[in-house]
């Protein structure tokens, strides 16, 4: 008899998002190295299973704090709300950290708010580990996020244009600009 593997046809809602992986991977393959260095960490399923802080990303660069604890705060008590900001200018960037007092009202925000419009924009919400000062600054070059500087489309909700498109960086090369 053939085995085969019962899978879930639905993605679990509590599961790590794409950065928190990509920051366990890379913990986990620098501590790999040079074991003595580093003190071992929690495994990242660890963090997160107690974790009642939200990731909120894809906002629009003028939905402000009111707008985003209004929304937030249908599916239970907030206990902080940490707008992400552009790390040269200090204007908003399009993410923000939304912590409750339990992680049940952490799954309930995740099951009822993430992927629903603000400002015409699907947001986003990730589990995450929890705020620690530093990362409510962008981490682009230009102080914003990343995505936000390759971007060739225009995108009202993110301040029109990419940074790299504006700024013409690799663009109209192949019609001799500048000879």
């Amino acid at each position: 008899m053939p085995q085969f593997q019962l899978r879930n046809t639905v993605e679990r809602l509590d599961k790590p998002s794409s950065y928190a992986m990509s920051k366990y991977k890379k913990r986990r393959r620098d501590s790999n190295s040079d074991p003595s260095t580093r003190q071992p960490s929690p495994d990242l399923e660890e963090k997160l299973k107690d974790a009642s802080t939200l990731y909120i990303g894809n906002l629009s660069f003028y939905t402000t704090e009111e707008q985003i604890h209004a929304l937030f705060s249908k599916a239970g008590e907030l206990k902080r709300l940490v707008m992400g900001l552009d790390r040269f200018t200090k204007t908003p960037c399009g993410f923000c950290f939304v912590e409750y007092y339990t992680h049940e009202d952490a799954l309930d925000c995740l099951k009822y708010i993430g992927g629903t419009k603000l400002d015409e924009r699907i947001i986003r919400c990730d589990l995450d580990e929890g705020f620690s000062e530093g990362r409510q600054y962008g981490r682009g070059k230009s102080g914003g996020q990343v995505r936000d500087e390759y971007r060739e489309e225009f995108d009202p909700g993110r301040g029109g244009f990419g940074k790299k498109f504006r700024e013409g960086e690799g663009y109209g090369e192949e019609y001799g600009e500048g000879q």
